[in-house]
């Protein structure tokens, strides 16, 4: 698929992960569709990039449908990229008693349910679209967490959200198959992103330390450039892939 002239949706794409993608994929030639929360950071990136911002909570199926209309509006929809979520850090059962089952569902209904709901309307989207040479309609592309398969004491809520995203990942590319819309998941290991930045230095050298090779905190870029192999390697498909310097979470 070539990126250049098509149009892209970046949840989450006002920092982190999801901002680095979408300067990334707007200096491809992308016309990128911001949808975000922050509305000052977001509508500052994508007039930087040349590309528009939508006010989004990823969980609601209307905020959802305004995002898919204003790409649709820009240009041939053919992708979407899921950064938008949460990382709360609660014990199921800590001084304070049990798990706050509130947390626990806002966990679930962001980070899983937020990506689902982003994925099945830029899909239907995206089945409308002329196919490419290479038989694509589209290119759906979520981020789970290394936490999915080792989450650490307090993550369990995380954990779950990013599960369900590892879980959903093949028979999501299985149902859209026959409309040439592929389906990836990208599993992030120790990142330098504002949710980890907000941590202390020494708790963020530490968990640079424990990545093995390279011994550091991945970046945005470094998300950001596969993402972009994902969109260009049309075998890509139905597969978690963990970016992560080889770590394995400690249970803390």
């Amino acid at each position: 698929m070539q990126i250049k002239g098509k149009v892209f949706i970046v949840t989450g794409g006002a920092s982190g992960l999801g901002e680095g993608t979408a300067r990334r994929l707007a200096a491809q030639g992308a016309t990128v569709v911001i949808a975000d929360m922050q509305a000052d950071k977001g509508e500052a990136v994508a007039k930087d990039i040349g590309g528009a911002f939508v006010r989004c909570d990823v969980s609601s199926e209307q905020d959802g449908q305004a995002v898919v209309a204003k790409a649709v509006s820009l240009g041939k929809l053919m992708g979407l990229v899921n950064c938008a979520g949460i990382a709360p850090a609660e014990k199921t059962v800590g001084k304070n008693g049990a798990h706050s089952l509130a947390v626990f569902s806002k966990t679930i209904t962001v980070n899983l349910i937020g990506s689902f709901n982003m994925i099945r309307l830029a899909a239907e989207a995206m089945a409308k679209n002329e196919a490419e040479d290479t038989g694509e309609r589209g290119v759906l592309i979520s981020t789970a967490s290394v936490a999915a398969y080792d989450g650490q004491i307090g993550q369990a809520a995380y954990s779950a959200s990013k599960g369900g995203v590892v879980g959903m990942t093949l028979p999501i590319a299985r149902d859209l198959a026959r409309s040439g819309i592929r389906n990836m998941t990208i599993a992030p290991g120790i990142f330098g992103t504002p949710m980890l930045f907000g941590m202390p230095q020494e708790v963020q050298d530490a968990l640079a330390a424990g990545v093995p090779f390279p011994s550091r905190l991945g970046t945005p870029e470094d998300y950001a450039k596969l993402v972009q192999h994902i969109i260009e390697n049309d075998m890509l498909n139905g597969e978690v892939i963990r970016l992560d310097g080889a770590i394995r979470l400690a249970p803390r």
